[in-house]
């Protein structure tokens, strides 16, 4: 892909990968929860994502499924699911989702997880919660958040621990979590490379799938168009970060229609 415009890359990434994909559940380990993985893979990177406050993992199947077929183990623990949400017990579930993938062999024994290549994510309140779990385990080499909130403790006051490179992407009609306020506060306070992008006509939930009853009480719904940017923004950024490879970089490096960079702090590191 080396000299192909953003948009050239953003379809390329927009669709599946190459990779067959398998889909577990982490209830098997004792944490409820998905995964899902390339069919085969030693050494493959992963990535744990948490969930954004009311919302089921169901929410994130896409997201986890393409991540998945572009060869990474992608897993979202699903135990916290209450109005009561606790960011500090989420972060330690992202952490123990990265303590399954690279403990235990996957599939039939022929999927492994390289423990030098591991990232979180997260939604809402699951995008502070990975910034929490980053803060506090050495492993993660990178951050990605959809519509991060501010949480209890501070995702803010953590981001200025973290110094491994991050993607945070702001939806520019969230009345939950404003991006002047959260995803912006949060990458003005990181340590370490990272970028803002808002996608200017989105909602809070627009990043997460499909239909659900908290869109009574939350704002907005699921819109497409945004998840199909999320999906080829975080790919891009992932591959570039966690395996180093440079042909996404048209896509990470400028404005995108209907994603410009609002906030950018070079440079992304490499794995």
């Amino acid at each position: 892909m080396s000299g192909y415009s953003a948009k050239q890359v953003l379809d390329q990434l927009g669709r599946p990968g190459e990779h067959r994909v398998l889909r577990g559940d982490l209830a098997l380990v004792g944490l409820p929860g998905l995964v899902y993985t390339p069919a085969v893979g030693l050494g493959l990177p992963a990535v744990a994502f948490g969930h954004g406050w009311l919302q089921p993992v169901t929410r994130y199947r896409a997201l986890l499924r393409h991540l998945a077929s572009w060869g990474f183990v992608a897993t979202a623990p699903g135990a916290r699911r209450g109005p009561l949400l606790s960011a500090r017990l989420l972060a330690g579930d992202l952490r123990t989702a990265l303590d399954v993938c690279t403990g235990v062999r996957l599939g039939e024994g022929d999927i492994s997880v390289d423990a030098e290549r591991l990232a979180v994510a997260g939604h809402g309140a699951g995008g502070g919660a990975a910034v929490l779990a980053a803060a506090g385990d050495e492993r993660v080499r990178a951050v990605v958040t959809l519509a991060a909130s501010e949480t209890r403790p501070s995702a803010l006051d953590a981001a200025r621990g973290v110094g491994v490179p991050a993607l945070h992407l702001a939806a520019g009609e969230d009345r939950i979590a404003p991006p002047v306020g959260h995803a912006e506060a949060i990458a003005e306070a990181w340590r370490g490379p990272v970028q803002v992008r808002t996608l200017p006509k989105v909602s809070h939930l627009g990043f997460a799938e499909g239909r659900h009853w908290s869109e009574l009480l939350l704002d907005g719904r699921g819109a497409h168009g945004a998840q199909r940017l999320a999906r080829a923004l975080v790919t891009a950024f992932l591959l570039r970060v966690l395996k180093g490879e440079r042909q996404w970089d048209a896509l990470l490096e400028n404005d995108v229609k209907g994603a410009p960079l609002t906030y950018h702090r070079p440079a992304l590191a490499t794995s």
